[in-house]
């Protein structure tokens, strides 16, 4: 936002009612109707005000460089999507205008992007919002998504996609994306034997990426890796999966306690952007027992708000990302970093402690609906299934054995429910175990595995035999 323009001043230019009508059609198409009306009633009340008008944004800044960043960074993972007029999956651009508006004109000025996001979607509909507003009022972020290639041409070509997508001559802030997976020989395959990193080294001297870092998804070895290139490549910046139940309970095998994994960077003075707050929005719905013992905590507080305040009350993170789709998640999480509020110190025993140790109790998978492994050849809805299995278990509606009280409730219920949410053809019964999705998958998840439990789970809910 240019240093010359107040917050009331930027909504009249950008448009309110642009932003209340857009804000108001993309709840009424992707929602009921009740939650349309209470979109347009939160973006203005009877007198035609904000709710958000005052407060503040938190803002960190990059020891590197001094950017000052919005502790609310926007994930453009997920957009709503629309038909075209060929049938064609296409992004909703009007709605992704609105909600980049309404987040610049309430302190958000990070953007991260990829060119693997929304179908290959994702920079140039990013790059049409922002390239409506003044270059200097935003930071943009963007990744080098060579997964399926080595190939020097195959990488070369993302990254000079990425400025014709997102309309820029520059990028603030470029990550290699998603190491960990393959270590360090996967590291050395991806960017040093094709010449990428010495390329992308003169261009970070060039200016043309203002910081080089990395996003990581993988094991503690892997992490170490990583680390021990910072002398020889500096990274101007490291993104991780960090929240409140991964802080002591990760798995060890796809991920790595992110107590570990920010010490590490804490004590090398790397700033750390958060992807994953919300753990794939499992801290955002937990099980009724968890939300109980947070309402009891804090009757006014949203549940996902305990998650942002969490990962922002740790000093070396410069910015938390949250891919927003809707306006009243934005509008949640803008009310959590205006006027910001660490935690104590007695409320993050009370996360990382009680809550997380009631959490791990319930067996859920670590998906977080990135759909990177998708398509399926065989059509399988890998994430559908997976979402469906940890909505259920969150919501208690989760059958464990034959001997519980009200098995034939639930059991009725999960199988309805399982018919409902996922076609038959794409179900976890078809899957032949080809394992082509599971390279794909950033959380490291072993999906033919899982899907065959799964699949078992079910067939052994079918017959009663649980």
């Amino acid at each position: 936002m240019s240093k010359n323009i107040n917050r009331r001043e930027f909504l009249k230019k950008t448009g309110e009612g642009a932003a209340l009508a857009g804000a108001v059609a993309v709840a009424g198409a992707c929602a009921p109707k009740k939650t349309a009306e209470t979109v347009a009633g939160a973006i203005a009340s009877g007198d035609g005000k904000d709710p958000l008008e005052t407060g503040k944004m938190e803002l960190r800044t990059n020891p590197g460089n001094g950017d000052k960043v919005s502790l609310l960074g926007y994930g453009c993972m997920r957009f709503t999507m629309k038909k075209d007029s060929n049938g064609k999956d296409v992004v909703d651009q009007e709605n992704v205008n609105n909600l980049i508006d309404y987040a610049l004109a309430h302190g958000v000025n990070y953007f991260d992007t990829a060119p693997v996001y929304l179908q290959g979607q994702s920079e140039k509909a990013v790059g049409i919002a922002l390239k409506r507003h003044p270059r200097e009022s935003y930071y943009i972020a963007t990744k080098l998504s060579n997964f399926q290639s080595n190939d020097r041409k195959v990488a070369m070509q993302l990254y000079h996609d990425a400025f014709k997508n997102l309309q820029t001559d520059y990028i603030d802030y470029y990550l290699l994306h998603s190491l960990g997976r393959g270590g360090a020989d996967g590291f050395k395959a991806r960017f040093e034997d094709n010449g990428m990193m010495d390329f992308l080294l003169e261009e970070r001297k060039k200016g043309k990426i203002r910081q080089l870092g990395l996003s990581f998804h993988g094991d503690q070895p892997s992490f170490d890796d990583m680390m021990e290139l910072h002398d020889k490549y500096h990274w101007d910046f490291v993104q991780i999966q960090m929240n409140y139940f991964d802080w002591k309970h990760a798995d060890g095998r796809r991920n790595v306690n992110a107590e570990y994994l920010y010490q590490e960077l804490d004590k090398r003075e790397i700033p750390i952007v958060i992807m994953e707050p919300l753990q794939g929005g499992r801290l955002a719905k937990p099980a009724e027992n968890v939300v109980n013992r947070l309402k009891e905590r804090d009757p006014q507080a949203s549940i996902a708000s305990w998650a942002f305040r969490f990962v922002g009350s740790y000093p070396r993170v410069l910015c938390v990302l949250s891919g927003m789709v809707y306006m009243e998640h934005l509008q949640d999480n803008l009310r959590t970093y205006m006027d910001f509020k660490p935690l104590t110190e007695d409320e993050k025993t009370f996360l990382d402690t009680d809550i997380s140790d009631l959490m791990a109790n319930y067996p859920t998978i670590d998906c977080n609906d990135c759909k990177y492994c998708m398509p399926c050849p065989y059509g399988i809805d890998i994430p559908g299934i997976f979402m469906h299995y940890n909505t259920c278990v969150n919501k208690g509606n989760f059958p464990r054995n034959k001997e519980a009280e009200d098995f034939e409730k639930l059991r009725r219920a999960y199988l309805v429910s399982y018919d409902r949410a996922i076609p038959t053809l794409r179900q976890a019964d078809h899957c032949v175990g080809c394992s082509q999705c599971v390279s794909k998958c950033p959380q490291s998840i072993p999906i033919p595995r899982e899907l065959r439990r799964l699949d078992a789970y079910v067939e052994k809910l079918k017959q009663g035999t649980l």
